[in-house]
């Protein structure tokens, strides 16, 4: 995914960002959910996971985002569908590490990879991590 480029990665964005797969009502009340808001930026969601067992049949979300909570939340709503919980915290820990410049798995981060420049954007950093600290936390609260 190196090969991304800036322009690549705007269109990651913003094809996310204008047709957001994940945002959406869940359908029963078996998710696990946590709300998050954000004071500098419009950030107001609630992320959703659905599990059994280990594996995350689900995760969704819903609420109002700029484009970059938008994007990433949606992004990563698609990376965790399907994984278990070791994987799902694997993909979260690798997103955090790119954010946060150090080494990370390109290739298990996909499209999540056009965020690798939002360490240079301090103000977005919130906004592209909002979602992702969301989903963090609800697996933590399933495991205790």
């Amino acid at each position: 995914m190196s090969i991304l480029n800036n322009q690549m990665m705007r269109e990651i964005i913003m094809d996310h960002y204008s047709h957001p797969n994940n945002k959406r009502e869940p359908n029963n009340d078996k998710y696990q959910s946590i709300h998050m808001s954000s004071d500098n930026c419009i950030d107001n969601i609630e992320v959703f996971m659905l599990s059994e067992g280990d594996k995350i049949l689900d995760c969704c979300w819903t609420g109002i985002g700029c484009t970059i909570t938008t994007a990433s939340t949606d992004i990563m709503c698609d990376l965790v569908i399907g994984k278990n919980k070791k994987e799902a915290e694997d993909i979260i820990n690798n997103y955090f590490a790119m954010i946060s410049e150090e080494q990370y798995d390109e290739e298990i981060l996909e499209e999540a990879n056009a965020f690798a420049n939002t360490s240079k954007q301090a103000a977005r950093i919130r906004c592209a991590t909002i979602g992702w600290n969301a989903l963090r936390d609800i697996i933590k609260n399933e495991e205790k």
